[in-house]
């Protein structure tokens, strides 16, 4: 069965920073390309960040600079280190696996940006 899980969300004030994880299980984590999407209320999930199987990285408009996306094969798990973090950066953050037409998701982890 696979498994994504996320972790780290929580309340943060603006400019703070918060460290997101992902850990897989079920799959040969290192054979997928990896990422984190974002949902705010009243909004389409984005995608925000991508980490590919050779570890090239691509980032949103909005997130450039501001957040890394990182990942360790050894230990199935991809981070999300987000920097300066803004209001509009509340959301619910989900972390997606895909490779060859197969695609996972995880529950989802919420993090609110507020002072």
């Amino acid at each position: 069965q696979v498994q994504l899980v996320e972790s780290g969300g929580g309340l943060v004030q603006p400019g703070g920073s918060l460290r997101l994880s992902c850990a897989a299980s079920g799959i040969i984590f290192s054979t997928y390309h990896v990422g984190w999407y974002r949902q705010a209320p009243g909004k389409q999930r984005e995608l925000i960040a991508l980490i590919t199987i050779g570890g090239s990285t691509n980032y949103a408009d909005s997130v450039k600079g501001r957040f890394t996306i990182s990942r360790d094969n050894a230990k199935n798990t991809m981070y999300l280190q987000m920097n300066s973090l803004y209001v509009e950066d509340t959301a619910v953050y989900y972390c997606n696996a895909r490779f060859d037409g197969y695609n996972y998701w995880g529950q989802g982890t919420q993090v609110t940006v507020s002072s």
